[in-house]
């Protein structure tokens, strides 16, 4: 309908949610306030979100850039309805709806001025399977003038300003009576008793699943519902909405707070204006500010992924993938022997390293996100060069411990990563990290997917996180002596010790060059190859001139060449990927994907990478084992292959979609139920079982 509108609108299409904006009129006048209109349509079977959202999803928010003179309101929400999936409970807008907000327009604005806006919206769009995290900015230009309004967005608004809950006509007590809430509701107000419900403007009054009994009484309703039993304290003020399907009345009760006693009211209506009910920002709106979502899910939501970061980080310790690095730091602390202070300081430079890379590369993949970049975790490493460059690296790190040659100073690891002090230890939390991104455990999924929709600090401080548990067991090793006591004395063995951890890093670069390959072709590996030849043959000219007592500048000539070139060249790309075709799997897409769950087909679906560790090894072990296989096809499961080797934007927004950045992760949709997630470490067992299901022979509980 919005296409056919006269009036100023800027829309934005192509999302599950289409939104627009339109201005009651194209030239308000100075002094005055003008309605601003955001529609959001949503595609069949997609839903938005209420300023509450309830048990899960997100409100739209919305960040104004608008000219001096010029303020903007909170947005106003209709109704919302109740939506009960997968033992979840949500507040949500189902089919078209529109947001309201003011702008007002200073006093001494002259006419003719013209009045860009511009807002930045952000929401999650679900449907029953999936969640999408989607933005748009749109832009509207106003010129300041007599407020004469726009005729043909007149309906529009009227059926906005209809759908809003009426204010003012309600009178509101809330009290306290053991572990429920009882609202006391007076005025009329004609409503279906059998689909009135009750709906808290703020988190932490109630759960949204929680059943609430609604009787009629003289003169109006009396509504009882269980307290909220989370951590988050209850809101001094109630603000919500009492509503049928069709009609909806706003409420507020200044000063609430518990009380003991059980009858006695602690709450009671205010005579100002409900108009903040549908606000999302508690406080005061200041001029061009965006709504905000309320503190204590902010702060719940924050607790969960600080806590799952750095859990997952302290599992990473027990990946292979790390293990060639903490080798290193093992080798320093034996080194380190009883001398509690070095112990002291290079626990701390290690962890200082480790947090500062993981910060780092969560910063670049928060402001690569924000400027509209489909990017996820690991995304360093679906760069062929960056590849490249950690194969160089692990190269020299393996001839160095290998006694090949030595660097006076900062080395790559002998001489600077298992040397006493704060700047060996530093490099080596921050390889260490590095290394570690290709690997996701358990916790670290859901932790780095809820970064995807925390403000930027609380996301910054979720991957700090993922840094502190990775160097946690140091940190406790240099601060403990106890602990200190457990390590091995310093002794003759540790040369033996430090050449033998060159097999590992070996194997490290050999891994790597492997994955070369897989991103790169047969070219590409070649190519590298050749370049890491160049550096080992610069690095071994280094070791010869050390052994004769030269300088070794003249070796490092080498090693700098195949650096730049490894930075400069343009490493070849082959061809598309494509599925194993000894598994009968099919290479994932979203619109694959939902044809077979339309057809109810069971699908199993892998998201993998070639620099994925633990992807590699839940193929092996688990999904490309012939009795795994043969399961799958008996029961007909469709395998897709998510391969995100080379980075790929349609599954880093599913992955998105899922609250989800990392992998491995995988999915199994049965053929008449829900989508299930799989643990991140997986067997043959557990997917024989799951298909066994599919053909009806076990009934076992969800995963």
């Amino acid at each position: 309908m919005l296409g056919f509108i006269a009036g100023p609108v800027a829309a934005q299409a192509t999302a599950n949610i289409n939104a627009s904006v339109l201005a009651e009129t194209s030239s308000p006048k100075a002094g005055t306030t003008t309605r601003i209109a955001i529609r959001m349509v949503p595609r069949t079977g997609w839903h938005g979100y209420w300023v509450n959202p309830g048990d899960s999803g997100l409100s739209v928010e919305a960040n104004w850039t608008v000219p001096d003179g010029v303020t903007i309101g909170d947005l106003r929400h209709p109704a919302p309805t109740l939506l009960k999936l997968a033992g979840l409970a949500s507040y949500v807008h189902k089919g078209a709806f529109t947001l309201l907000t003011d702008l007002n327009l200073n006093d001494d604005v002259a006419p003719g001025t013209a009045i860009p806006l511009r807002v930045n919206l952000s929401w999650l769009a679900c449907s029953d399977t999936l969640c999408v995290p989607e933005r748009a900015t749109l832009d509207l230009l106003l010129t300041a003038g007599d407020g004469t309004t726009n005729a043909a967005a007149a309906p529009v608004f009227r059926a906005a300003k209809a759908a809003l809950p009426v204010e003012g006509r309600l009178k509101l007590v809330v009290g306290r009576q053991g572990g429920d809430w009882r609202f006391d509701i007076d005025g009329e107000a004609r409503l279906d008793a059998s689909s009135v419900r009750l709906f808290p403007a703020q988190d932490g009054w109630f759960a949204a699943s929680a059943p609430q009994t609604v009787v009629r009484r003289e003169g109006g309703w009396r509504v009882t519902v269980a307290a909220s039993d989370n951590a988050a304290p209850t809101p001094s003020d109630f603000r919500g909405v009492f509503a049928d399907s069709k009609r909806s009345f706003a409420l507020m009760a200044s000063g609430a707070r518990e009380t003991p006693r059980a009858e006695a009211p602690v709450a009671q209506s205010a005579p100002a204006s409900t108009a903040a009910v549908l606000s999302n920002a508690v406080d005061k709106p200041t001029p061009a500010q965006g709504p905000k979502r309320a503190a204590p899910a902010d702060t719940r939501a924050f607790r969960i992924a600080l806590t799952g970061a750095i859990l997952g980080g302290l599992l990473l310790n027990l990946m292979p993938c790390v293990f060639p690095i903490l080798s290193l730091k093992a080798l320093s602390l034996a080194r380190s022997g009883a001398d509690r202070h070095t112990a002291k300081v290079e626990g701390l430079a290690y962890f200082a390293g480790s947090v500062a890379t993981t910060t780092a590369l969560g910063a670049i993949l928060v402001g690569a996100r924000a400027m509209g970049h489909d990017i996820g975790w690991s995304f360093q490493l679906q760069d062929p060069r960056m590849v490249l460059l950690l194969m160089l690296l692990s190269l020299a790190i393996a001839l160095n411990l290998a006694g090949l040659f030595e660097v006076s100073g900062p080395s790559l690891s002998g001489n600077w990563m298992t040397k006493k002090g704060g700047l060996g230890a530093f490099g080596t939390g921050a390889l260490a990290a590095l290394i570690a991104t290709p690997c996701s455990g358990p916790f670290m999924g859901v932790a780095l997917g809820a970064a995807l929709v925390l403000p930027v600090p609380a996301a910054l401080a979720v991957f700090a996180g993922l840094g502190l548990g990775m160097a946690l067991p140091f940190l406790l090793i240099a601060f403990v002596p106890r602990l200190q006591r457990w390590l091995p004395k310093p002794g003759a063995w540790m040369g033996t010790f430090r050449r033998i951890l060159s097999i590992p890093m070996l194997l490290t670069a050999i891994g790597l060059a492997w994955v070369l390959g897989r991103q790169s072709g047969v070219d590409g590996l070649a190519m590298g190859l050749l370049i890491a030849a160049l550096a080992a043959v610069g690095l071994w000219w280094v070791g010869l001139r050390q052994s004769g007592g030269r300088s070794a500048m003249v070796g490092l000539a080498p090693v700098m060449a195949a650096l730049m070139v490894a930075i400069a060249v343009e490493l070849p790309r082959p061809a598309a990927a494509t599925a194993p075709a000894d598994t009968g799997a099919q290479m994932f897409s979203e619109a694959r994907f939902s044809e077979l769950r339309a057809q109810g087909v069971p699908v199993f679906v892998d998201f993998t990478a070639d620099w994925c560790l633990v992807c590699q090894v839940n193929k092996r072990v688990a999904i490309d084992r012939a009795d795994t296989q043969a399961a799958f096809a008996k029961a007909g499961v469709t395998m897709l292959v998510a391969d995100w080797t080379r980075g790929d934007p349609e599954i880093t927004r599913f992955l998105a979609s899922r609250s989800r950045n990392s992998i491995p992760y995988y999915l199994y949709a049965p053929s008449k139920s829900p989508v299930r997630e799989l643990p991140q470490m997986l067997s043959s067992e557990m997917l024989i079982r799951l298909a066994n299901e599919s053909e009806g022979k076990t009934d076992d509980e969800h995963l």
